[in-house]
């Protein structure tokens, strides 16, 4: 039965409209239109179209608040997320992904894109199903009301020509034809899903030696499925890739053939010019993670050098140190004016649009990130009058000033799943504290 929608305000391709009626039948927006309420529900405040978290990692959400202790970088963090990992079981795993899935639906997300690279037992034995770790994935993801696009990773080494320790046997399937055969069944599971899209991923050029890339790529191209890589998170990952073949990161992914609009390079923080020529002229998106590259210590990425050239930028939150869309867009802005010394690099309507419809296109959703006639009915309604907003005017006011905070009410999928700023799962921080104490 069709339900409408009277939104106070609405982000529409045209601009932010004042009244608006959005009519929903199923999944699927099927008219929008200004005009007076009448019976419709009401939605105050500015509503946007879902938000799309176009790269996650799960399980490291159990750091938050434990890995800011002392000093350190990314390769000392890195041993913690390990720690987790290896504490990881389907059952624990599902627990506490679907409580990171429902505050991500707090936080206005109705789609996810999971990079997922946590296959198999302790010591990369399979799991008697070898796609259990990526099933209990998707289930938390159906639980929480979120769509998901998973990325099923290839991870093969521990470190450019370094063997796999410990906790990194869990993440390898052997060789890359092994990996596509598992990714080929976890796909066949859920043919015909819509709200599922199966994707792959090179891990890094750390994880993933050249030869061995070309298999995860023409996975990609077979399916015409979303191709997930992390990029030049580091220096020192430059530097070890152009001593072993010669080449940056992005270039070793070029020659591979790992580029292209279905392709996103997840970070590209330390890029050469030429790096930014090949992924814009390919037409390859970049995700910017600034919570996660800031805690990480990472750097600032050429974000606006990239976009010039024509990238297409889209955002994520990673390693949860926090999870804000909003904050994650504006950081964009905010650390560009760090770099360079001025003001006004990005619109908020620039930045709201990477958040939303570039990248759920990313993630193999084309059809969503848009309040319009035909897209996902995703509807994420954002207070105005909260001490963080009130007094604040437009899309400045969500992307400069709100907090995931000030989301109000999420229809994802057509589902109400968040009203008066509760999920319907309950009480998602007992959910969360639950799940993290029981990996403790």
């Amino acid at each position: 039965m069709p339900l409408t929608y009277w939104c106070e305000q609405a982000w529409l391709p045209g601009g932010v409209a004042e009244g608006v009626l959005v009519e929903i039948d199923g999944a699927r927006i099927v008219h929008v239109e200004q005009g007076p309420p009448g019976a419709a529900e009401r939605l105050p405040g500015l509503t946007v179209p879902g938000l799309a978290n176009a790269h996650s990692h799960a399980f490291h959400r159990a750091l938050r608040g434990t890995a800011q202790e002392g000093k350190g970088d990314f390769w000392t963090w890195r041993e913690q997320m390990y720690d987790v990992a290896a504490a990881l079981d389907p059952d624990s795993y599902h627990r506490l992904a679907t409580a990171v899935y429902a505050e991500m639906a707090l936080a206005g997300v109705t789609c996810v894109g999971e990079f997922h690279y946590l296959h198999h037992a302790p010591g990369g034995r399979p799991y008697d199903d070898a796609n259990e770790m990526g099933h209990a994935l998707i289930r938390a993801a159906r639980d929480a009301g979120l769509r998901i696009a998973l990325l099923d990773t290839c991870y093969l080494s521990g470190g450019i020509g370094a063997p796999l320790a410990g906790a990194q046997l869990r993440f390898s399937d052997g060789d890359a034809d092994g990996w596509a055969a598992r990714v080929e069944e976890l796909g066949a599971a859920y043919e015909g899903r819509l709200d599922v899209e199966i994707g792959a991923a090179i891990h890094s050029v750390r994880a993933v030696p050249p030869e061995q890339m070309s298999v995860v790529a023409e996975f990609s191209h077979r399916n015409a499925a979303p191709l997930h890589m992390h990029v030049s998170e580091q220096q020192a990952e430059n530097t070890a890739c152009v001593e072993m073949y010669a080449a940056t990161p992005v270039q070793v992914l070029h020659e591979r053939g790992a580029l292209g609009p279905r392709s996103t390079a997840v970070h590209a923080t330390h890029l050469t010019d030429v790096d930014i020529e090949l992924i814009a002229q390919s037409g390859t998106y970049i995700c910017m993670c600034p919570t996660t590259e800031r805690d990480l210590a990472d750097g600032i990425g050429p974000a606006r050098a990239a976009a010039d050239r024509g990238a297409q930028l889209t955002f994520g939150s990673d390693s949860h140190a926090v999870i804000d869309l909003f904050e994650e867009a504006r950081a964009v802005e905010l650390d560009e004016r760090l770099s360079s010394g001025r003001r006004g690099n990005w619109s908020a309507a620039d930045l709201l649009a990477a958040a939303t419809g570039k990248g759920h296109t990313s993630l193999g959703f084309p059809d969503a990130g848009l309040l319009v006639p035909g897209a996902w009915a995703d509807l994420v309604s954002v207070r105005l009058d909260s001490v963080r907003t009130a007094g604040a005017r437009g899309l400045e006011a969500v992307v400069f000033a709100a907090t995931a905070a000030d989301v109000h009410s999420v229809i994802s999928s057509g589902r109400r799943i968040v009203t008066d700023g509760r999920h319907v799962l309950g009480d998602v921080g007992s959910l969360l504290a639950e799940a993290i104490g029981r990996l403790r």
